[in-house]
Protein backbone atom coordinates (compact mmCIF):
# COMPACT_ATOMS: atom_id res chain seq x y z
CA UNK A 1 0.00 0.00 0.00
CA UNK A 2 2.79 2.53 0.48
CA UNK A 3 4.74 1.71 -2.44
CA UNK A 4 1.39 2.79 -4.40
CA UNK A 5 1.21 6.27 -2.46
CA UNK A 6 4.75 6.85 -2.41
CA UNK A 7 4.06 6.59 -6.25
CA UNK A 8 1.00 8.48 -6.76
CA UNK A 9 2.83 11.46 -4.58
CA UNK A 10 6.21 11.31 -7.25
CA UNK A 11 3.55 11.18 -10.21
CA UNK A 12 1.45 13.99 -8.95
CA UNK A 13 4.86 15.91 -8.10
CA UNK A 14 6.16 15.48 -11.64
CA UNK A 15 3.06 16.61 -12.98
CA UNK A 16 2.58 19.98 -11.12
CA UNK A 17 6.49 20.23 -11.99
CA UNK A 18 6.22 19.87 -15.55
CA UNK A 19 3.28 22.08 -15.28
CA UNK A 20 5.03 25.20 -13.52
CA UNK A 21 8.12 24.89 -15.65
CA UNK A 22 9.04 27.45 -17.54
CA UNK A 23 11.02 27.12 -21.11
CA UNK A 24 13.97 28.26 -21.23
CA UNK A 25 14.39 32.09 -22.63
CA UNK A 26 14.69 32.21 -26.43
CA UNK A 27 16.83 35.86 -26.33
CA UNK A 28 16.78 38.26 -29.17
CA UNK A 29 20.35 38.55 -29.81
CA UNK A 30 19.98 42.16 -31.62
CA UNK A 31 19.27 43.17 -27.70
CA UNK A 32 22.20 41.17 -26.95
CA UNK A 33 24.30 42.35 -28.91
CA UNK A 34 23.37 46.30 -27.23
CA UNK A 35 24.00 44.53 -24.21
CA UNK A 36 27.52 43.15 -25.18
CA UNK A 37 28.30 46.59 -26.35
CA UNK A 38 27.69 47.98 -22.82
CA UNK A 39 28.74 45.61 -20.25
CA UNK A 40 31.09 43.13 -21.72
CA UNK A 41 33.15 44.25 -25.01
CA UNK A 42 35.17 46.59 -22.50
CA UNK A 43 36.60 42.71 -21.84
CA UNK A 44 35.81 40.93 -24.67
CA UNK A 45 36.38 40.86 -28.54
CA UNK A 46 33.07 39.85 -30.30
CA UNK A 47 34.87 39.68 -34.13
CA UNK A 48 38.10 37.83 -32.76
CA UNK A 49 39.12 35.06 -30.21
CA UNK A 50 41.95 37.65 -29.51
CA UNK A 51 42.31 38.10 -25.80
CA UNK A 52 41.59 41.91 -24.29
CA UNK A 53 41.14 41.49 -20.57
CA UNK A 54 39.38 38.42 -21.41
CA UNK A 55 39.29 35.85 -24.04
CA UNK A 56 37.34 36.99 -27.69
CA UNK A 57 33.72 35.43 -28.30
CA UNK A 58 34.13 34.52 -32.26
CA UNK A 59 33.14 31.17 -32.72
CA UNK A 60 32.40 30.68 -28.51
CA UNK A 61 29.27 27.82 -29.26
CA UNK A 62 31.43 26.06 -31.83
CA UNK A 63 34.17 25.25 -29.19
CA UNK A 64 33.76 22.72 -27.33
CA UNK A 65 35.37 24.38 -24.54
CA UNK A 66 35.42 27.62 -22.58
CA UNK A 67 38.76 28.94 -22.55
CA UNK A 68 38.37 30.11 -18.90
CA UNK A 69 36.83 27.30 -17.40
CA UNK A 70 37.25 23.87 -19.39
CA UNK A 71 34.09 23.30 -18.98
CA UNK A 72 31.65 22.49 -22.21
CA UNK A 73 30.37 25.33 -23.94
CA UNK A 74 26.64 24.88 -22.89
CA UNK A 75 24.32 27.65 -22.24
CA UNK A 76 23.98 26.54 -18.55
CA UNK A 77 27.78 27.09 -18.47
CA UNK A 78 28.05 30.01 -19.85
CA UNK A 79 25.13 31.57 -18.10
CA UNK A 80 27.32 30.47 -14.47
CA UNK A 81 30.44 32.27 -15.81
CA UNK A 82 28.26 35.15 -16.45
CA UNK A 83 26.37 34.82 -13.28
CA UNK A 84 29.62 34.17 -11.11
CA UNK A 85 32.44 35.45 -13.17
CA UNK A 86 35.93 35.39 -11.42
CA UNK A 87 39.38 35.30 -12.77
CA UNK A 88 39.02 39.24 -12.62
CA UNK A 89 35.66 38.51 -14.73
CA UNK A 90 32.90 40.92 -11.84
CA UNK A 91 29.39 38.50 -11.32
CA UNK A 92 26.65 39.80 -13.61
CA UNK A 93 24.09 37.93 -11.81
CA UNK A 94 22.55 41.02 -10.10
CA UNK A 95 23.32 43.65 -12.91
CA UNK A 96 21.54 42.02 -15.70
CA UNK A 97 18.27 40.69 -15.21
CA UNK A 98 17.15 37.21 -16.63
CA UNK A 99 15.73 38.39 -19.94
CA UNK A 100 19.28 40.23 -20.39
CA UNK A 101 21.37 37.62 -20.10
CA UNK A 102 19.03 35.36 -22.86
CA UNK A 103 19.73 38.08 -24.98
CA UNK A 104 23.16 38.12 -24.58
CA UNK A 105 23.38 34.06 -24.76
CA UNK A 106 21.48 34.59 -28.11
CA UNK A 107 23.83 36.90 -29.44
CA UNK A 108 27.18 34.86 -28.69
CA UNK A 109 25.16 32.20 -30.71
CA UNK A 110 25.62 34.44 -33.62
CA UNK A 111 29.36 34.95 -33.14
Amino acid sequence: MKKTQYLSLICLLAGASAVYAQPAAKGDAAKGKTIFDAQCSVCHDAATTDKKMGPGFKGLYKRPKLATTGKATTDANVLDKINVGGNGMPPFADTLKADEKANVLAYLKTL
